[in-house]
């Protein structure tokens, strides 16, 4: 009988240990606890879903500029920065989505080898003591950068077109907000991993 193949990491990643939504948390899981994960799950869902339309006119502006530029030599002033704009904000505003699905980057040689009560209980740590410090501080520094770049309707300097930065700059604060609210909803399955020895599923 022939071997069966061993699942790539992002694989266990995404299906051995986040479920979708739809196939609900354990029974012995308080009350509160799974009906804030569900709520905040499927906000990500919903935002990351959302937000990943903003891939279309991404690759509109980029196609554009090409064909404007080398099959009519008319280049455009505005191409590169709305590519980027574009990019910074699917990016950023999708990060929630990727960390509910659980495929951030990590290095996790270590980690894979534990049991699933010392990933909870390293995962809670370091969702309190490096997560929520380092978002909240994020929040902090962006939003007060959004809110200058509004505030004194502050242009980029570095293309002829120069564009207004600030709707660019203030998707930095609410993807972060999105980010600290996933994060909650990571602490809490952490929680429970670390309490019952299992993930919620």
């Amino acid at each position: 009988m022939a071997e069966q193949p061993q699942p790539e990491l992002t694989d266990e990643l995404i299906a051995g240990r986040r479920a979708s939504i739809a196939e609900g948390l354990p029974d012995d899981m308080p009350r509160w606890m799974s009906r804030a994960i569900i709520a905040i799950d499927t906000f990500s869902l919903w935002t990351g879903h959302v937000v990943s339309w903003l891939a279309i006119p991404l690759m509109v502006v980029m196609v554009y500029e090409v064909v404007a530029r080398y099959a009519f030599t008319a280049p455009t002033v505005w191409a590169y920065d709305m590519s980027r704009f574009l990019y910074g904000a699917l990016f950023i505003l999708g990060s929630a989505y990727a960390l509910s699905k659980g495929v951030h980057i990590r290095s996790d040689f270590l980690y894979r080898g534990w049991s699933v009560k010392t990933q909870g209980r390293v995962d809670t740590a370091l969702y309190l003591v490096c997560y929520f410090p380092a978002m909240l501080t994020f929040m902090y520094v962006s939003t007060r950068w959004a809110w200058q770049a509004v505030e004194r309707a502050e242009r980029g300097m570095d293309t002829a077109w120069m564009p207004l930065l600030g709707p660019v700059k203030s998707c930095l604060p609410i993807g972060i907000a999105f980010l600290l609210l996933q994060g909650f909803s990571e602490l809490l399955k952490s929680i429970h991993a670390a309490r019952a020895g299992r993930w919620p599923q």
